[in-house]
């Protein structure tokens, strides 16, 4: 969930950005405080150097847009670190204020967020997430790649089988 906060901010930076460039009030390449602050505004808040923290104060100062924006993903990273308990009312809360907050990026995903919200709390109350099967996917989507031009599938699969299977198998003539 916070992936799909992330991407929205990064659509909302990108569009304040273009805005920024036709007016022309933007500066070229990193030093403008929009365009340079994207790695400030994607991170973990408790992660930021001391140049970063400054690059939010800069996007707070020039587009209240984004910055409303950071504030509901890291308020959402916040929810998220919570019990399940404690949680269930404050992301309601959430998906109502980024879908009344009118930012293009936060109505849909507060959309989203409501509709899944019962998922979402017992993804929560279990403590699991879904980062080894990523892992996974990441391994087989990787095997394909090195396997592109295989004449046979059945080859490709069982070339992901053995990269994915866990077997540890021992060559002949190998120790």
């Amino acid at each position: 969930m916070v992936s799909w906060a992330t991407d929205a901010l990064d659509k909302v930076r990108t569009a304040a950005w273009r805005e920024a460039r036709k007016a022309s009030t933007a500066r070229k390449g990193a030093k403008d405080p929009i365009k340079g602050a994207r790695r400030a505004l994607l991170k973990n808040g408790g992660d930021l150097t001391a140049g970063q923290r400054a690059q939010l104060e800069c996007v707070a100062n020039t587009n209240e847009t984004l910055w409303e924006a950071y504030k509901l993903k890291e308020r959402l990273r916040m929810i998220l670190r919570q019990t399940a308990d404690e949680a269930a009312p404050l992301l309601r809360q959430w998906a109502a204020d980024a879908f009344l907050s009118g930012i293009p990026g936060f109505v849909p995903l507060g959309e989203k967020i409501a509709r899944r919200h019962f998922g979402i709390l017992g993804t929560i109350r279990s403590g699991l997430s879904n980062a080894r099967l990523e892992a996974v996917n990441n391994k087989i989507k990787t095997t394909i790649k090195i396997g592109y031009g295989y004449r046979d599938f059945d080859n490709l699969i069982a070339l992901v089988m053995l990269k994915c299977g866990g077997l540890d198998l021992t060559l002949p003539g190998r120790q």
